[in-house]
């Protein structure tokens, strides 16, 4: 370091008229470190032109451009990790969004579900009155002059019409085909069906004399214990209709045994077994694919034919099961159909039919009669409609219904394990009575009670289940 400051004070010295005017410092820098300083007058200019010149805007504009490229350098990066934080505030933002969205329709979506189990809460109140109110009612007096055979007079079941007899009668000309205007029955007034059940329920039934049997035609005294023989196989189960056909016809036997299961939108297959033990085990021996689709539980077998409705109408088809075809046709007149007057159940059970010792019958309702049963004698063969009865039983009021010796039966409830057989129409004599006879959904949700003349007993398919009932029948009277 000495060496080289030499060499520039000799270079100074040696700089002639210049060389007087040199000076040389020394002395600490901010940051403390020695530092060696030294001036020499210009030669040529006798004093600055300005503060600047072009060396310092030289260098400023360096400095301008360094300053640019850090800021870029450094500002790159910086950019780069604000843009990705700007686009994950922007996702976070709309996810957000979405989440208050969703808990404001779920909101809505409760208050709406809140404000129904109110309303239900508020019907199940008044129904509960309602029925406190009718069960504390009164029983009213009963009318020497009424037998002792037939209701009180002045029920609300058995209300008679001006003066007439507690029980009415209908016409018993037969009426030309599908007019049935003359046939009324105005024992039965409409009412509300838990009224309807509720008044069976205090209805009393005389104890069995010893004098009842299986093999008359009496009117039906009790129903036994349900007795389960299959459950089905899969969902399209819990709905059906299961039969034996009273006459059977070559080829196939009398201890056959066929069932249709009613879930689905193309009902179409009925199954075929040879006897009970195959049904129970669950191995069908003929499975036959019908042309047209089955409406809802109301099929039923007789004389080698499978009678059923067909979906979405009031047409009634009889399907030959030897041949294996449709053998005739005909629509049901004025019948309502698909919803329309079905059991109280549901299920588009319009249109019910029935077999019994007097042949074949359908159970369904008009526009007409507002609801009331009619109930069709029909022709097996054309199914042409024999004769007709309009009564005053409110379809969707009762559960189900069967037919026994040409009587009609109607089942309060399709849910209640422990419910009753409520009425009973005669159509012989044209008149009907309450009645109370207890009757058990033992899998609670009973889709279709049939009589089966073949075995004399009651088929019914109970939620999945295929059940059947023993039968007591009274005596019949001798005209």
């Amino acid at each position: 370091m000495f060496f080289l400051l030499s060499l520039c004070m000799c270079g100074l010295l040696l700089r002639g008229d210049a060389q007087d005017r040199a000076a040389l410092w020394r002395g600490n820098d901010r940051s403390g470190r020695c530092q060696y300083t030294f001036t020499v007058p210009s030669p040529v200019e006798a004093s600055c032109p300005q503060t600047g010149g072009p060396e310092v805007e030289g260098l400023k504009a360096r400095l301008s451009l360094l300053e640019v490229l850090v800021s870029q350098l450094s500002g790159g990066d910086t950019g780069g990790h604000q843009g990705a934080r700007a686009r994950a505030q922007s996702e976070l933002q709309e996810a957000l969004n979405r989440v208050m969205g969703e808990r404001n329709l779920l909101q809505g979506e409760k208050e709406r579900l809140e404000g129904e189990l109110e309303g239900l809460q508020r019907r199940m109140e008044e129904m509960r009155r309602e029925t406190e109110r009718l069960r504390n009612r009164p029983c009213p007096p009963q009318t020497p002059a009424v037998p002792p055979s037939l209701p009180l007079q002045g029920s609300a079941l058995m209300r008679p019409a001006g003066g007439s007899s507690p029980m009415s009668h209908l016409m018993t000309r037969p009426n030309r085909q599908g007019d049935s205007s003359g046939l009324r029955d105005s024992a039965w007034q409409h009412g509300s069906p838990g009224f309807q059940e509720l008044k069976a329920e205090v209805t009393e039934v005389p104890a069995p004399d010893g004098s009842e049997d299986n093999t008359g035609c009496g009117e039906l005294v009790s129903v036994g214990e349900p007795v389960t023989h299959r459950k089905a196989d899969n969902i399209e189960g819990k709905y059906g209709v299961w039969m034996q056909d009273p006459e059977a016809v070559s080829p196939y036997g009398p201890n056959m045994f066929w069932r249709i299961d009613t879930i689905g939108s193309d009902v179409r297959k009925l199954f075929g077994y040879e006897d009970m033990e195959q049904l129970s085990k669950g191995f069908p021996s003929k499975v036959l694919l019908l042309p047209e689709q089955v409406e809802s539980t109301g099929a039923t077998l007789y004389r080698g034919s499978l009678y059923f409705q067909r979906r979405r109408s009031r047409t009634l088809i009889r399907y030959d099961l030897a041949s294996e075809s449709i053998a005739a046709r005909r629509d049901l007149p004025h019948a309502g159909f698909h919803g329309q007057f079905p059991y109280s159940w549901g299920g588009y059970t319009d249109i019910d039919l029935a077999v019994d010792e007097q042949g074949l019958w359908a159970v369904y309702s008009t526009v007409k009669v507002r609801g009331a049963i009619v109930i069709s004698q029909l022709d097996p063969y054309s199914l042409e409609v024999k004769k007709s009865w309009e009564t005053n039983i409110r379809k969707n009021s009762v559960a189900n219904s069967f037919i026994i010796c040409g009587k009609l039966y109607t089942v309060a409830s399709y849910t209640a394990p422990d419910t009753v057989i409520n009425y009973m129409y005669d159509t012989e004599t044209s008149q009907g009575k309450a009645m109370a006879i207890p009757f058990k959904n033992k899998h609670r949700y009973n889709s279709m009670i049939d009589y089966n003349l073949a075995q004399r007993k009651l088929f019914a398919w109970d939620n999945f289940h295929m059940v059947s009932y023993d039968l007591r029948l009274g005596r019949q009277q001798a005209n």
